[in-house]
């Protein structure tokens, strides 16, 4: 589509302004996307026999020569860690190549289209604004901004397998490793950085909102929509250009709300992926298999032989235990919990005021559900699929609570997670919507009272144990 409101820029542009955006951010050069940073492929030009094996620093730059994207993460020193995430962002930038600068007129429309929604969704939530600041971000400031938050979700998971990988190394395979295991540390670091890097490359190119695959990552009050890739959702749909920005607009701000007023939220997502972490275990009889037939010799001439021993260790799929399988489903759920609300209070706000809202909830709910490479790379690094599965179920318990009681009931559930439905909820939500109804979160609405009830409750206790003990000694003492 070409009639992008609110001065929406169209995905494609003009040759002259992209030639100039080309030349003002500085992709032109040598490095193309299949020799990033410059450096050369695959090991051409390694002399094994100008190797040695004692001088550290000539090892890492040749290894650097043979990893596409990895050497300027190496000579940076900024690659210690689980996950290297200098070659990550190197990789994730490389990955973007040329993007349009926002332009004034695009952060405007981003600040009209977030005021406007906020009118409407004032009428159908009680939570307040969440919105302090709106802003339009390129795929570059998004992957910026974002990191903090990635190196939150990606440690824990590194560090778990790196630990788990050191500690369960065969005893073969630790005799010759240990005097160059900073280094297998280092290209282990590296190689989920990669992985990272393509995912994060990919996703920032995709992305239309700071909440777009359900996890907050802007900074806190801070609404974002990203206005190319918004220009390239609207080219694949028929729907007016206007409703979508103001559509994914309620969206954003509407996601906020959550994040904002529900302070354990924010946390809760990201712990439950930390819980998932201190789990991790990994079947190391595929390790035992590489490591049997390798000369340690030849791993020191030959460095691509060790990069074949850490990139195959890498894929190697974790075994998942019962806790970490409560928790990937405490993540599906919540996240499912947090996108069925955002889009029912979302449909509500915009159904009698954008004709589309139908059209584009639905687009969501399959864009969401189906994913992409970039999200399945991520999957198999951390293991984990930020995607709901039961957004459906989500969104019709929280329709059906609101039916049955009213916004302040529905909204109130957010006041503790020990109110929140669980999946078998999602799954039977009568019962749920039933103790809700009936007074299920009168005690947390009231803190005091649940105090007072909390301490009548030890109070009657102690003194039922009071009566017991009196009663025994009373019989004792007639014996």
């Amino acid at each position: 589509m070409t009639d992008l409101p609110f001065g929406f820029s169209s995905g494609d542009g003009d040759d002259d302004r992209r030639k100039d955006d080309k030349r003002r951010e500085g992709q032109g050069g040598d490095g193309g996307a299949q020799n990033p940073f410059g450096f050369a492929t695959g090991g051409e030009g390694f002399d094994p026999s100008s190797f040695d094996p004692n001088t550290l620093g000539q090892m890492f730059s040749q290894l650097g020569n043979m990893l596409s994207g990895m050497g300027a993460g190496m000579s940076s020193g900024t690659g210690s860690g689980p996950v290297n995430y200098q070659v990550a962002t190197n990789l994730a930038r490389q990955q973007i190549g040329n993007f349009t600068p926002v332009l004034d007129k695009e952060t405007s429309a981003v600040t009209d289209a977030v005021r406007l929604a906020e009118v409407w969704l004032d009428d159908v939530t009680t939570l307040p604004s969440g919105v302090t600041r709106s802003v339009a971000w390129t795929p570059v400031q998004w992957l910026e901004e974002s990191m903090p938050t990635w190196k939150r979700l990606c440690d824990p998971v590194a560090t778990q397998l790196s630990r788990t990988w050191e500690q369960n190394l065969p005893d073969e395979a630790a005799q010759f490793a240990g005097p160059m295991m900073g280094m297998l540390t280092q290209m282990s670091g590296m190689a989920f950085g990669t992985q990272l890097g393509q995912g994060l490359g990919q996703l920032a190119k995709e992305v239309l909102s700071s909440t777009d695959i359900g996890l907050p990552l802007a900074p806190e009050g801070v609404a974002v929509l990203l206005p190319e890739a918004i220009a390239t959702f609207a080219d694949g749909l028929e729907q007016p250009a206007q409703e979508i920005v103001v559509f994914l607009a309620a969206r954003e701000a509407a996601h906020l709300r959550l994040f904002t007023h529900v302070p354990w939220l924010r946390q809760r997502l990201l712990s439950t992926v930390e819980d998932y972490a201190r789990g991790i275990s990994i079947d190391f009889s595929g390790i035992t298999e590489l490591t049997e037939n390798i000369d340690p010799q030849e791993l020191l001439a030959d460095p691509s032989k060790l990069e074949q021993l850490i990139g195959s260790s890498t894929s190697f799929e974790p075994t998942t235990t019962p806790e970490q399988k409560a928790a990937l489903v405490r993540l599906e759920t919540l996240l499912a919990l947090v996108e069925g609300w955002v889009e029912q209070v979302v449909s509500r706000a915009l159904t009698d005021r954008i004709p589309s809202v139908g059209a584009l909830t639905e687009t969501m709910r399959r864009r969401r559900a189906s994913g992409g490479p970039a999200e399945q790379t991520f999957a198999t690094l951390v293991g984990l699929e930020l995607r709901p599965r039961k957004v459906r179920e989500a969104s019709a318990l929280w329709r059906q609570l609101l039916e049955a009681g009213d916004v302040a009931k529905r909204d109130g559930v957010w006041a503790h997670p020990d109110l929140m439905p669980d999946a078998d909820d999602l799954d039977n939500p009568a019962a749920f919507i039933d103790g809700v109804i009936g007074g299920g979160t009168s005690s947390f609405d009231d803190p005091i009272a649940q105090l007072e009830e909390t301490l009548a409750a030890e109070r009657a206790a102690e003194e039922a144990e009071r009566k017991r003990r009196d009663e025994g000694s009373s019989d004792s003492s007639d014996s």
